[in-house]
């Protein structure tokens, strides 16, 4: 049948479909050899219903179904950043993409794909055909980026929610008519595809734009004439990089297809064709149902495909229970809690289900400072209801109070009920970012388990790819846009805490976020086993949220008349050293001036080398400095007066972050500083200290040593330090298999010496230090891809001898070299690289080419390494609290490879061996080390004695 008039042509978005499937099922495996299957199962379940309705309804007498080639396409080639976000596809889907291919024909459907080409552009391609041959089209798919294509006898087709999409459907969502789509794409860009965008720019001022000015062009054209002086200078700024966006999200509806529109003329399946493909994926339920349609024997002997990580499956397409069910997000449903029948329902229902999605609102950002505002819960997608309790009218009266806004609960009550619930066993609390909320209703008597962390889940599987905020989260795998904060609290100087947030507001956008991190752990849950990662979420991520937790509220005693003395005496000496820069500078200047210190050494005192930066300001980082102190021959002042400004630096940076700001961190409440961890803080695992960050405390200078002497035990009581030594190296040699060093460690040599003595052949009996030094400089630095350029700055020495000695540290330890080789092969070819402990590092630029290539492969050398690290010092912190439990001791603080206590004086001696023994065994039993792990204990008054 030729298409033209009264024809009627489907195109279905076939990776749509494939990854929907994905999601939509638990994972499945062929019984007969172990090949996953579950996105085919559910692909080819779509597909036959799909058939079944399409029949019946109004029926198309063309369809095809389109597919993604390839992530390379000619996007790629105008804007090489192109979707270069997007983490790679799941192992287990990899092999099922050419099976979707081989399923599709076997449906007899139109199977379509092009080398250089997106799917969507094939699609544009056909409409547009089928549209001038006087043909309706219907797309579908939910994908905004079709939208464009709407009008003119073209419409889409959520298959999900059974919804038709036209031009009033598109408007309501882009606020423009489908014309003008890609104008307000254009301008307000794709963080999921990457497309850059004016930065600043959303969906809902892009529309405004648009509306006034007609288009683009015209906007950029005349974007002098915008009289908001923010958006008029981000789209002067940014015109090219909008240009180039428009680009990007226009689909090309000229693409040069191989196959014409009476190619794709719907033909119903060769039943024998169908069955055996069924047969062979091993879908009994499927194949039974085909069977049944056309009247025909089922095949016998064909197993059931099995979910890996359940019983055996009786059918290898279930209903897609497990997924998010498509289920719009409507703010104005969620439900405002102001009684106490009414909370009692929504608990009954997490007491029902097994699950609560929980969130808290508060004043701050500070738990152990913070109000608690209200609490938000979900028990579904779509059902979430808020719990207003302390939002108050928003006047301040002359005495700092505020009156209770109307319709609340009384806390006490409210808590009381919540209590049970969030302390039952049986009941999962499932939330964002958990610590926060555990930490809040700890300080109200509840401690809050079992629970999951959405941010940990995609901490554990998505590590190195992008962030785990909500935010981000939602919009990269819900497709949901979230309701900003800033509409609520507002901005700057203007800015509210939330008590003032008016209760209907507060509802919507609490009930979304407890809604978002329920379809969030509803889409994660599954992806974890898929990913690989299950273990690393079970033992390394969740059961740290409550010792965390309890760390933190512990805090840690500081004498704030240490830190004031301390600052007196960094004051005077910043004064002195600035005199003598000043004098060897030659006339006065504001040391604290990147700009007044570059135009001193570089045009003053003609240090060689000065590159000046977009400001027209010469650089002076550290790097640069510290090169300029190895100009001892060539210009010795100016080496001299790069030194004492490193000096000034650090004595600045010290007294500024911490013997000032240290102080005020002090709590009011309990006197003491509560540090904050960011479990997801950093790609490889380690953990981040912020507010204050005691993580960066210089352990080298004897400042920086000196500092610790602020952190005391009150009286009574100590301050324990366990400390493993040389734990990267120690797993270098273990994964490396390093003979040389791995006898070292059993034998517990000084391995710096050990390593000299093998580089150099020079007995390790009075060794001269600074050979040891050396050797100490390239133990280290090999673990961080240390390149000559670095090894002659640390050790001041000429770049061709650093050279020399890391060839020579290569060839007397091949093996490192050959750890090193293949972990960048693996990251090039997998994508990630693992710790012993299975944790991913993702290494997303590892393939690029140019500078930042070497930063990538760097990091993909040290993260097994220091990721491994930091697994093992979970472990053992995850196991201390129920090792210690009958003693009085706490742990209070994680600086990298240390923990550190606060121990009662009489149980200081039975402490160190118990938390030794815990950190030293740390590994096992899943990790059988070939070196020993050693913990290095010491006690004081303070952390400094301690350490």
């Amino acid at each position: 049948m030729a298409f033209g008039t009264g024809c009627h042509l489907h195109l279905i978005d076939g990776s749509a479909f494939i990854f929907r499937a994905y999601h939509a099922l638990p994972p499945l495996t062929r019984k007969s050899d172990g090949l996953p299957v579950g996105a085919v199962a559910g692909f080819c379940n779509m597909v036959f219903r799909y058939i079944e309705e399409a029949r019946n309804g109004d029926a198309p007498t063309h369809a095809a179904v389109v597919f993604d080639y390839s992530s390379k396409t000619f996007r790629s080639d105008l804007y090489p950043q192109y979707k270069a976000n997007r983490p790679p596809p799941p192992e287990d889907l990899r092999p099922q993409f050419p099976l979707t291919r081989e399923a599709t024909r076997a449906f007899n459907l139109a199977c379509k794909e092009m080398d250089g080409f997106e799917a969507d552009d094939i699609i544009a391609t056909l409409a547009r055909q089928a549209r001038e041959a006087g043909g309706r089209v219907t797309i579908i798919s939910s994908d905004k980026d079709l939208m464009q294509l709407v009008g003119g006898g073209v419409e889409m087709l959520d298959a999900m929610k059974n919804l038709r999409i036209g031009p009033e459907e598109v408007e309501a969502k882009f606020g423009v008519p489908p014309e003008r789509v890609i104008d307000v794409q254009a301008l307000a860009g794709d963080s999921v595809d990457n497309v850059p965008g004016a930065p600043g720019i959303g969906i809902k001022t892009a529309a405004q734009l648009i509306q006034e000015y007609g288009d683009v062009e015209t906007l950029l054209a005349r974007a002098s004439e915008i009289r908001q002086p923010k958006r008029r200078e981000t789209l002067l700024a940014y015109a090219d990089q909008v240009r180039i966006s428009k680009k990007l999200v226009t689909l090309d509806d000229h693409a040069p297809l191989d196959f014409t529109l009476d190619d794709l003329e719907v033909k119903d399946p060769d039943p024998r064709e169908l069955m055996d493909f069924l047969h062979r994926m091993e879908f009994r339920t499927l194949t039974r149902r085909v069977a049944e349609k056309y009247g025909l024997a089922e095949p016998k002997a064909a197993p059931a495909a099995v979910s890996p990580t359940a019983a055996p499956a009786t059918t290898a397409d279930p209903a897609p229970a497990p997924a998010a069910p498509e289920v719009p997000f409507a703010p104005e449903t969620y439900v405002c809690i102001r009684d106490g029948a009414t909370l009692t329902d929504w608990l009954d229902r997490a007491r029902a289900t097994g699950w609560l999605a929980v969130d808290t609102e508060t004043t701050s950002l500070d738990e152990m400072q913070a109000d608690l505002v209200g609490v938000s819960l979900a028990t579904a997608a779509g059902q979430a209801a808020y719990l207003p309790l302390g939002h108050v009218k928003g006047g301040d009266d002359l005495f700092g109070a505020s009156e209770p806004a109307e319709g609340q609960m009384p806390m006490a009550e409210a808590l009381a009920l919540l209590k049970p619930v969030l302390e039952d066993p049986a009941i999962l609390k499932i939330g964002q970012n958990m610590k926060y909320d555990w930490k809040i209703f700890a300080r109200h008597g509840i401690r809050t388990a079992p629970i999951d962390d959405t941010m940990l889940m995609s901490y554990a599987m998505f590590a190195g790819l992008h962030g785990h905020g909500m935010d981000a989260l939602s919009e990269e795998y819900l497709a949901h846009k979230p309701i900003p904060i800033k509409e609520l609290i507002g901005a700057g100087k203007a800015q509210v805490t939330f008590d003032k947030v008016a209760i209907d507001k507060a509802t919507a956008y609490s009930g979304e976020d407890a809604d978002i991190t329920f379809r969030l752990w509803q889409t994660f849950r599954p992806m974890l086993p898929r990913a690989h990662v299950t273990t690393v979420y079970e033992t390394l991520e969740r059961p740290l949220v409550p010792v965390l937790a309890e760390m933190e509220m512990a805090g840690v005693k500081v004498d704030t008349a240490v830190l004031a003395r301390m600052s007196n005496v960094f004051a005077q000496r910043m004064a002195g050293l600035e005199d003598e820069i000043q004098t060897l500078a030659g006339q006065p200047f504001n040391v604290g001036s990147p700009k007044q210190l570059g135009e001193i050494l570089f045009d003053g005192m003609g240090v060689p080398g000065g590159e000046k930066g977009k400001t027209g300001a010469y650089g002076t980082g550290a790097d640069v400095l510290e090169d300029i102190t190895t100009y001892e021959d060539t210009h010795p002042q100016a080496a001299k007066l790069a030194a004492r400004v490193l000096d000034w630096r650090q004595l600045s940076k010290l007294k500024s972050t911490y013997t000032d700001a240290l102080q005020t961190h002090v709590n009011p409440e309990t006197g003491r500083v509560h540090t904050s961890y960011s479990i997801a803080g950093a790609n490889t695992g380690r953990l981040a200290s912020t507010d204050p960050n005691l993580q960066n405390i210089p352990v080298r200078s004897d400042e920086g040593r000196k500092i610790r002497e602020a952190f005391v035990a009150p009286e009574g009581r100590r301050i324990v330090s366990l400390d493993y030594s040389q734990i990267e190296l120690r797993i270098l040699a273990h994964v490396a298999d390093i003979p040389a060093l791995k006898q070292a460690f059993l034998e517990g040599q000084d391995i710096h010496a050990m390593t000299a003595s093998e580089m150099f052949g020079v007995p390790i009996e009075g060794m001269d230090p600074m050979i040891r030094r050396q050797a100490k400089a390239i133990n280290f630095g090999v673990i961080y891809g240390i390149s000559a350029f670095g090894l002659a700055r640390n050790l001041r020495i000429p770049r061709k001898e650093a050279q020399d000695f890391i060839d020579r540290y290569f060839q007397r330890f091949p093996g490192i070299r050959s750890y090193m080789d293949e972990t960048v092969a693996a990251a090039k070819r997998d994508g990630f690289v693992s710790t012993l402990f299975g944790r991913r590092i993702h290494t997303p630029g590892i393939n690029d080419k140019g500078p930042k290539s070497g930063n990538a492969r760097r990091a993909a050398i040290n993260a097994p390494i220091q990721g491994a690290a930091a697994d093992i010092i979970r472990r053992a912190m995850i196991r201390m609290p129920e090792a210690i439990r009958d003693l009085d001791a706490r742990m209070l603080l994680q600086v990298h490879d240390e923990l550190i206590f606060e121990v009662a004086e009489a149980d200081v001696d039975r402490l160190i061996p118990v938390a030794r023994d815990i950190m030293q065994g740390a590994a096992d039993p899943v990790v059988h080390l070939s070196v020993p792990l050693i913990a290095e204990a010491g006690s004081g008054h303070s952390w400094a004695e301690a350490h």
